[in-house]
């Protein structure tokens, strides 16, 4: 039975791929790069991207909000039900240095969860995608998450060194640490199984999270702030303080790990 998002799944996964193919042009290619705050890098391929997903995407529903790390923020988005939300390129320091550990992520946001998603990695060809209620995939895949529940020998895209600082080493005994440069892959290679959990202890922004939420959520797993918080989107400030991501099993351990821990303001 053809669900009710069928439509903007059909439109998102079409632009998404097309964007991966303008990706893959500045990839192999001398792409042109600047910061747009110290740190904070963007390239030339960035916003190629987000013009054509913009353009794509609104062009059969201009009545839907748009949100994108590349786009100047309006307003207006607060008052619409449903909205695209977009990061044309989430891993812009590794694209720039040609390392493969970045995705085009887009997602339809409405009443505050998304509901359609997808992820892609054009050079590795990982395309994740998802529909609420519908499962999440990978390449045609279904994706489950792990069901483990202990920590010790887990794998973990997180900082050793934030763990060292807290002395969460001993609560984790064997754990192997690993890191991605692109949040939203992080959070979807927990729904692959590859790894157990994913923890960013900074903030991130609904464009960084909200594709890779649903394909972790459709994958049986869950993404919470350090305190076990539901992620809302679209707010008036698109930001959370933490995004810590896994399977149900897992979620507990990792909040009694994390009980004292206090985000910085």
């Amino acid at each position: 039975m053809t669900h009710r998002y069928a439509k903007e799944e059909e439109e998102l996964i079409k632009a998404v791929r097309a964007a991966g193919e303008i990706a893959l042009k500045y990839f192999h290619g001398d792409v042109k790069s600047w910061d747009k705050k110290p740190g904070d890098p963007v390239s030339e391929a960035d916003l190629a991207i987000d013009t054509y997903l913009k353009e794509h995407l609104l062009n059969s529903h201009p009545d839907y909000g748009w949100l994108s790390e590349e786009t100047a923020d309006n307003p207006a988005r607060l008052h619409k039900s449903r909205l695209w939300i977009v990061d044309p390129i989430d891993g812009t320091r590794s694209f720039i240095a040609g390392k493969p550990e970045f995705t085009i992520s887009a997602a339809l946001i409405e009443d505050g969860k998304p509901v359609v998603a997808v992820l892609f990695n054009p050079v590795t060809e990982e395309f994740f995608e998802a529909v609420v209620g519908q499962g999440s995939y990978l390449n045609g895949e279904l994706l489950r998450c792990s069901d483990r529940s202990d920590l010790e020998h887990s794998k973990l895209l997180a900082s050793r060194k934030a763990f060292e600082w807290h002395n969460w080493l001993e609560d984790v005994p064997g754990a192997k640490f690993d890191h991605l440069n692109s949040i939203a892959y992080r959070i979807a290679v927990v729904a692959n199984q590859n790894y157990d959990a994913s923890l960013s202890l900074s903030a991130k922004s609904d464009w960084d999270i909200a594709a890779a939420d649903l394909i972790l959520s459709e994958a049986g797993g869950i993404s919470t702030t350090s305190k076990g918080g539901e992620i809302q989107y679209n707010r008036e400030n698109p930001v959370h303080d933490t995004v810590i991501s896994s399977g149900q099993s897992l979620h507990p351990a990792l909040m009694d790990l994390l009980k004292d821990f206090t985000p910085k303001s």
